[in-house]
């Protein structure tokens, strides 16, 4: 413990050096962080998903620093500083955390959750979804609205209640296409049919974009190898039949049926 407060400590100390020596440093406002922010939020996700721990944990300093650089240009004109952030998050988990710093009893993680959701209701949120982020990425904000709903108990009762909502959306999603639908009314529909398959992945415990982004890097990966074994072969993807192609796409499945 001693240790990790003379570490965070060192790290205030550099972050005061730098905003007041650095040309850099001394430039940053809340808008310029912004964005590198983002990106190392990213970067930490990419990371997990790699289950690379050397990784993530370089990024998490990354991060931990863009939380101290907010809180120093917060002190700075006084509106907030490193403490008052501190303190806030201290209270909220005593405050979210009955079952643990109170009487309150629990069974399980999602009675946990829905105390979450009802108890910032109690502290003057006035809607369920107000506390998701406009700027979420759309496949992580529906499953943040489909979980905060269910927190105040908005939400199916069991798996196949679920996937027949799934088939239902995929059917009327066939039937526009095949009546030759406008194009709002297809992509209305495809939008119906992924709000499904997200709400049904959290009823099968799987986290939808962590889901797609390894089916992305396991594409990447066969496709790079087909890609290379073409070359390798002085062959032209464009000039190669799909028959051509299959037979470099299934020597890739099989070295690496698992990525």
């Amino acid at each position: 413990m001693n240790e990790s407060l003379a570490a965070f400590k060192k790290l205030l100390e550099i972050m005061d050096e730098l905003r007041e020596n650095c040309p850099w440093d001394k430039k940053q406002t809340f808008e310029s962080l912004r964005h590198l922010t983002i990106e190392e939020t990213y970067e930490l996700a990419d990371a997990i998903i790699e289950k690379d721990l050397s990784e993530i944990k370089k990024e998490l300093g990354d991060l931990i620093l863009h939380v101290v650089f907010y809180a120093k240009i917060g002190s700075e004109t006084n509106d907030f500083n490193i403490t008052d952030v501190l303190n806030d998050i201290n209270s909220k988990l005593i405050r979210r955390h009955p079952h643990i710093y109170s009487d309150v009893k629990v069974d399980n993680d999602e009675q946990v959750k829905e105390n979450w959701e009802k108890i910032k209701l109690g502290e003057g949120k006035k809607k369920v979804l107000s506390g998701v982020p406009k700027s979420l990425p759309s496949m992580v904000k529906a499953y943040r609205i489909q979980e905060k709903a269910r927190g105040v108990g908005f939400d199916w009762e069991k798996p196949e209640q679920v996937w027949d909502k799934v088939t239902e959306e995929l059917q009327e999603l066939r039937d526009e296409v095949e009546s030759g639908a406008s194009q709002e009314k297809i992509e209305e529909e495809f939008g119906d049919l992924m709000f499904a398959l997200i709400n049904y992945s959290r009823f099968i415990n799987v986290n939808p974009e962590n889901a797609l982004e390894k089916t992305n890097k396991k594409f990447i990966q066969r496709f790079e190898y087909l890609e290379e074994n073409a070359n390798k072969n002085g062959k032209d993807l464009k000039r190669m039949t799909l028959a051509e192609m299959d037979v470099f796409w299934n020597e890739a499945k099989k070295l690496k049926p698992g990525k």
